[in-house]
């Protein structure tokens, strides 16, 4: 994807508050990239060498993938995972998958096999601890993998303690409102990827104008047509939102499909926790 249709790479910084964090761990730096999409036409060479470049450059404790490293055949992973080697944490780097690493049979296990063989951990449906037992990190199946199963993960986890959560697609934060998440991160919308200022994401205007639009007409408009299909709450497409008593923030991510960005440029995640005031 050409720069002009991209947009220039933007580094997000987010400092939160996390209850019950140990002081210890106050100041703990996470990295989050998404949605790189590589196939060789949605993200360009140069656009993930400075998404990279940016990462280290944090000098994060733990850097987080969440999902679609690839768009429907999973051959390019091979290519991906030679770039992603490249990045650096303190402590380690896990991913979760996304529904386009599902789209095809055999591409989750592929998809997953080649991320593990740099290094990176693929976390489905399960809780690690890399920063101790004091904070947990869950990872969880795609929403629409037919594998997304919160419940015995988060009944894992004492309750005591803060998780963050990396789940693809932003609408688990509706289900994931049973649990407590002190963090969730999700990529999937893209931003929306055409974002009218004032107004929001494109998506989110047409869908609420779509049911006006008789349905013969609505077939002929891609937009229509397709949004429906990417997320449910356009309302969270990007940045942070408070959904019930948890906190999600989305990533607008790397790859980017036609026709391209408009206001909504491609984005590395900085997030330093910190120990919220009691």
């Amino acid at each position: 994807m050409h720069r002009l249709l991209t947009g220039k790479l933007r580094i997000e910084y987010l400092t939160i508050p996390i209850a019950n964090l140990p002081a210890n761990l106050s100041g703990t730096k996470i990295v989050q990239l998404t949605d790189f999409h590589y196939d060789g036409v949605r993200l360009s060479e140069w656009l993930l060498e400075e998404a990279i470049a940016a990462a280290n450059e944090a000098e994060p404790d733990m850097i987080f993938l969440t999902g679609d490293f690839i768009s429907y055949d999973p051959a390019p992973i091979y290519g991906l995972v030679q770039r992603l080697k490249n990045l650096q944490s303190r402590v380690g780097i896990y991913a979760v998958l996304g529904n386009h690493d599902h789209y095809l049979p055999g591409a989750k296990t592929e998809v997953a096999n080649a991320l593990n063989s740099v290094g990176i951990g693929v976390l489905y449906n399960e809780a690690i601890y890399p920063l101790g037992s004091e904070l947990a990190l869950v990872g969880l199946a795609d929403f629409w993998s037919g594998d997304f199963a919160p419940k015995p993960v988060m009944a894992s986890i004492n309750p005591a303690i803060p998780r963050i959560v990396l789940s693809h697609n932003p609408d688990t934060a509706e289900k994931l409102q049973n649990w407590r998440i002190d963090l969730q991160l999700s990529g999937h919308t893209h931003g929306g990827q055409i974002v009218i200022p004032g107004i929001g994401p494109l998506y989110a205007w047409v869908r609420k104008i779509g049911s006006l639009i008789p349905q013969r007409i609505r077939k002929f408009i891609p937009l229509l047509s397709g949004c429906d299909r990417v997320v449910t709450h356009w309302e969270w497409a990007s940045g942070l939102h408070q959904v019930g008593s948890n906190l999600l923030y989305v990533n607008r991510g790397l790859g980017t499909y036609a026709p391209g960005r408009l206001f909504c440029p491609p984005e590395v995640t900085v997030i330093t926790l910190v120990c919220q005031d009691t």
